[in-house]
């Protein structure tokens, strides 16, 4: 909480450290808006609601409640509010500074008061039902003060006193108890080019300072200076169990500077082990079970095209739900390969079922929901798919991205292989 303190004296844009999570998102002025609804601006709202009913202030109540999926994430909501005035503000058409002029969610130390000049909490705002709900952007914080603050005025554009209301999140569970259940590539021995890394956890993590608990090191234990692409929008998937790692790619192209002038991240024959610190913190603000490592040897680098022709398709028998397998040459990108893949029989039904990877993501396989029927099925293969080097069916990683468009215009998006079931 100091951090979060110190933090509100620097002001908004420079807070990076305040409250853990979100302001520091609050910093980045790449962010996308929080969350628009409807029609019609501020000023035609009050307008429109002087019109209504005037609300008495006894008939509002906050209620606080925490998200029940695993996220922590804080769950405000105001009772109380007219039918006419949800519809409006269910219609309007209200950034985030709007909606913060009628309910602000603030967060600060417990039993502080120099917290007053704090923004406003980053989350969603919505209509559901009969209630005005805020959501935050991230988890709570264990140790923290939250305060919202509700202005009736804004409604009726007449002057009123704001309800405000505090809550303090009960204490969670500090046993750790969330590990790196993989890291992929899954295979030991990798391309010097390599362009990326996936990071599965067993729950949610948290966001923020990420590359503080990643760390790339040679044989020696020494480690490697700047290996990722460091980007503000970490690169999460929704579950926020799985993070993506980019290895920079102006050290992986040929021609490029970075290469030239620092040299590569990866260097063939030579060993490395890319290390998760138990340090790292989940989404409930505890830090992992313990530290995790994959040791790996870099191999020549992999400059070709991925060439889907080199598959081999071993189709399953007919009235049996055994998988269809797909065995490729060479390992393949783990997260983009099971995007990429799918089958349909008679050019038009798809064929629904449990997809995976094995043999360190040299084959891919479709476990199907109901049994194989006899004839002919498709594979159909998005031209995008890519091997652990970044290289997709007729180009490499390395070409240029407006070459490739260039060499690509009216071409297919994707290849079909055709197979038989008997």
């Amino acid at each position: 909480m100091r951090k979060l303190l110190n933090a509100q004296k620097g002001g908004a844009l420079q807070m990076r450290a305040a409250h853990s999570k979100y302001l520091r998102r609050f910093k980045i002025g790449a962010l996308p808006t929080i969350f628009l609804l409807g029609l019609i601006p501020l000023g035609q709202f009050h307008q429109a609601c002087k019109t209504a009913s005037p609300h008495s202030p006894e008939r509002f109540s906050i209620r606080w409640t925490l998200d029940q999926t695993g996220s922590h994430k804080l769950l405000v909501e105001v009772h109380g509010i007219d039918a006419a005035s949800l519809d409006r503000l269910r219609d309007s058409r209200w950034q985030s500074a709007d909606w913060q002029r009628l309910l602000s969610v603030y967060a600060g130390k417990r039993g502080s008061t120099s917290e007053q000049n704090l923004p406003p909490m980053l989350g969603s705002y919505r209509v559901e039902a009969s209630v005005l709900l805020f959501e935050s952007q991230f988890a709570v914080e264990p140790e923290a003060e939250y305060r919202a603050v509700f202005y009736p005025a804004v409604l009726t554009g007449e002057d009123g006193e704001p309800i405000t209301s505090v809550y303090q999140p009960p204490s969670r569970d500090s046993s750790p108890t969330t590990v790196v259940s993989h890291i992929y590539p899954s295979a030991d021995d990798l391309p010097e080019n390599l362009l990326k890394f996936y990071v599965h956890f067993s729950a949610p993590m948290s966001r923020g300072r990420i590359y503080d608990h990643i760390h790339l090191r040679d044989s020696a234990g020494k480690q490697v200076e700047l290996p990722f692409l460091e980007i503000d929008e970490e690169l999460w998937d929704p579950a926020m169990t799985r993070l993506t790692l980019i290895i920079d790619p102006g050290r992986i192209k040929r021609g490029v500077r970075p290469l030239e002038e620092i040299g590569p991240v990866l260097e063939a024959g030579k060993s490395y082990t890319l290390a998760i610190d138990s340090a790292w913190k989940d989404g409930a603000g505890v830090p992992l079970k313990q530290s995790f490592e994959k040791t790996f040897k870099a191999r020549p680098a992999d400059r070709k095209p991925v060439d889907h022709r080199l598959w081999k398709i071993q189709p399953p028998p007919a009235g049996t739900l055994e998988p269809l397998s797909v065995v490729f040459p060479e390992p393949m990108d783990s997260a983009v390969t099971l995007r990429s893949i799918g089958v349909t029989r008679n050019s038009k039904d798809s064929i629904a079922g449990k997809i995976g990877l094995e043999d360190q993501e040299r084959r891919w396989t479709l476990i199907p929901d109901s049994p194989w029927q006899r004839g002919e099925y498709k594979l159909l293969v998005q031209t995008a798919i890519e091997d652990l080097a970044g290289n997709n069916i007729g180009k490499t990683f390395d070409v240029d991205k407006l070459e490739a468009l260039k060499k690509q215009s009216g071409s297919s998006m994707s290849v079909t292989l055709t197979f038989e079931v008997r």
